[in-house]
């Protein structure tokens, strides 16, 4: 079936692998929204930019009278709803920004998509779907034991993760008091090409390759389940096509590993890929002061998804990374046109006050 999806962040890390993913896989038109905030690039969709599916639209997810008027442009049959401040880090020095878009801009959406869905009419009013892309730091921290599921409760502990439970709470809320056919996914991490050097995996690569320290918070004992980018964008495609109205999936890698852990493995895949003259790279390691409230453990039980809709992840934690750390080294243009407001190397997040 073709349809117009209508791709809020395509310019960013899993807008724009879910944009190239159903660009190679579908023939539905795709509109991509993105307010081109440093995160955001038009560089990680080139290769689909000059398709006649593809349409950009630089605006702000917030603005309403925009975001109406490109829904009637595009008679929009359904919404991938990505755009959102995402660092941690930065939530915790400036939290207004993250207030503002991840709330007020889910908000303006909801409502924009709620007025376009009542002017649908049969099949086209069937078929409307809200997607709704959320994060697993929504549900706090674990401890050494269990899983987050669909019905764990919330209990975010940054300024982020609070602003992404209230705008899943939004959704939830506009699916069942105006019946918009809402669907809310929440993913562990996410890594892979194309991400932007402020998360640990790039961070770590681009200090590696420059030989500058890396840089692990107080321990390096934090936990995490790792999903690669591109499997978390099937699961998306998944979820649209063939998750029930209403439901929440978790989305998760099944790659759980502590920090530390994680960093000696990117050292070891360089140590491979492009061995130095000056030894290993985890002599680079450098423990750092920890992010304030930084949370021990996640851990995503991604069951339902699997169970209900056959989705599982194709990569290991280690054929990720190795894709990953090639993609890297074979694109360091890329690197440099996003990096070049020297805005990426900055250590963030010590909660000044």
């Amino acid at each position: 079936m073709s349809r117009t999806v209508l791709i809020t962040g395509g310019a960013g890390f899993i807008g724009s692998a879910l944009i190239r993913l159903l660009w190679r896989s579908t023939n539905w038109r795709l509109v991509n929204v993105d307010k081109l905030t440093y995160a955001g690039n038009l560089a990680s969709v080139a290769e689909v930019a000059n398709d006649s599916r593809y349409t950009f639209e630089k605006e702000d997810i917030c603005d309403a009278a925009k975001m109406h008027q490109i829904f009637g442009k595009y008679d929009i049959d359904a919404v991938m709803h990505l755009a959102a401040e995402s660092h941690v880090d930065r939530s915790i020095d400036g939290p207004s920004a993250f207030i503002q878009t991840n709330i007020v801009g889910t908000y303006t959406l909801l409502e924009v998509a709620r007025a376009h869905y009542g002017q649908l009419k049969g099949a086209r009013r069937d078929e409307f779907r809200f997607h709704h892309i959320s994060t697993d730091e929504v549900f706090g921290s674990l401890g050494a034991e269990g899983a987050f599921s669909e019905t764990t409760p919330y209990r975010p502990n940054s300024p982020y993760s609070a602003s992404k439970a209230s705008s899943d709470h939004l959704a939830r809320a506009w699916g069942h008091t105006y019946e918009l056919p809402v669907l809310v996914s929440n993913c562990s991490n996410n890594y892979g090409p194309y991400q932007y050097p402020e998360k640990l995996i790039p961070v770590v690569i681009d200090k590696a390759l420059s030989r500058q320290p890396i840089p692990v918070y107080g321990s390096g004992a934090q936990v995490r389940d790792w999903l690669f980018v591109e499997d978390h964008a099937s699961a998306l495609r998944t979820i649209l096509e063939r998750g029930r109205v209403g439901e929440t999936y978790n989305v998760g890698g099944n790659c759980e590993v502590a920090n530390l852990d994680l960093v000696r493995m990117i050292c070891g895949v360089l140590d491979r890929q492009l061995p130095s003259a000056k030894g290993s790279y985890e002599k680079l390691i450098t423990f750092v002061t920890d992010r304030p409230g930084h949370d021990f453990r996640y851990a995503i039980d991604s069951r339902k998804l699997s169970q209900e809709l056959g989705w599982a992840p194709v990569e290991t934690l280690e054929s990720g990374l190795e894709k990953t750390i090639t993609w890297y080294l074979q694109n360091p243009d890329w690197v440099s046109l996003v990096t070049a407001d020297g805005d990426s190397g900055q250590r963030l997040g010590l909660g000044a006050k």
